[in-house]
């Protein structure tokens, strides 16, 4: 059983690429990347794509659906582009880099061959901030724990085409960011957190695979998936980024909604938090029991943070 506790947020490393990068192409007008996470909309769910694959986020949400409000919320603005074959990719992106860093995104980790033990596509997305294109190297910043590492150009551009990833369109990437409004994170967090938080909601319309579920269910799908024995891939999945992601955006949207006054959502989100992080001992020990009986006490709480939210999302 988790207390309610105030906690202690959570500071330190972790898969936060999506909002590493963002935060170094805003400089020193970036906010924490706790309100990045949160305005993304991220925090506020649970998912089990396809009923196979889950993820600690919300039901149909992927990074790049919750750009608009994010921007927005912080007062900026910026242009996206993408698709093209490989050569037209290139080009956009030594064009855009001409005038300052890129983020970039997705990208295929697996084809990310200055991290270690990355020989091939693992169908993880990830982001970066590309700084120069030379004649044979890719320059970037690879929030990942790689500052300044270098790709070959046609590496880089595989990595790019993102089409082992379920989400996302090939060689994406975003110029122009632009501060239109100067807006303080408490600011930013009330303008936003209707929109963000409206993710929480099982939007029928959301375009998503056959059988994924939702909150609820989908932490009761995936105990059951636990007790029936999961696959490596699976264990991997969840020992080496669902869980760790998962825990520190709950974390970190408990902290922003406690800013903001909403102190019983922020209670129940700080509870969540606690219990997906409790899951990544079990998980990597294999004790399945464990696993599943965390789920289970964990369902509820999604019905549990709707009620504490406001009507108005």
């Amino acid at each position: 059983m988790i207390t309610t506790t105030v906690g202690l947020p959570y500071i330190g490393s972790g898969p936060y690429c999506y909002a590493n990068s963002f935060a170094m192409i805003m400089g020193e007008h970036a906010p924490s990347t706790a309100v990045i996470e949160t305005l993304s909309g991220g925090p506020f769910g649970m998912q089990l794509i396809g009923g196979r694959l889950p993820f600690f986020d919300p039901y149909g949400w992927d990074p790049g659906l919750g750009f608009a409000n994010l921007l927005d919320a912080l007062g900026w603005t910026s242009t996206e582009s993408s698709g093209g074959d490989a050569a037209e990719a290139e080009a956009r992106l030594r064009a855009a880099v001409a005038d300052g860093p890129v983020w970039v995104g997705p990208v295929e980790m697996g084809y990310l061959a200055h991290q270690p033990e990355m020989r091939g596509p693992i169908e993880a997305d990830h982001f970066v901030v590309v700084l120069e294109v030379g004649p044979d190297l890719v320059t970037m910043h690879d929030p990942h724990g790689f500052p300044y590492a270098t790709l070959p150009v046609r590496d880089f551009l595989t990595a790019w085409r993102a089409d082992t990833l379920p989400y996302g369109k090939p060689y994406t990437l975003r110029t122009g960011f632009r501060r239109e409004a100067e807006v303080t994170e408490t600011e930013a967090l009330r303008r936003g957190i209707g929109a963000a938080t409206a993710w929480l909601d099982l939007d029928p319309r959301r375009d998503v695979p056959p059988g994924t579920l939702g909150n609820a269910d989908a932490a009761l799908a995936l105990a059951d998936l636990w007790e029936a024995g999961p696959d490596d891939g699976l264990r991997a999945h969840l020992a080496f980024f669902a869980v760790r992601v998962g825990a520190r955006r709950l974390d970190d949207a408990a902290t922003c909604l406690a800013r903001i006054g909403l102190d019983e959502a922020s209670v129940v989100l700080r509870e969540q938090a606690r219990r997906v992080g409790s899951l990544q001992y079990p998980v990597v020990q294999r004790d399945d029991a464990a696993v599943a009986r965390i789920l289970r006490e964990h369902a509820p709480s999604y019905e549990r943070l709707s009620a504490a939210l406001p009507d108005t999302r």
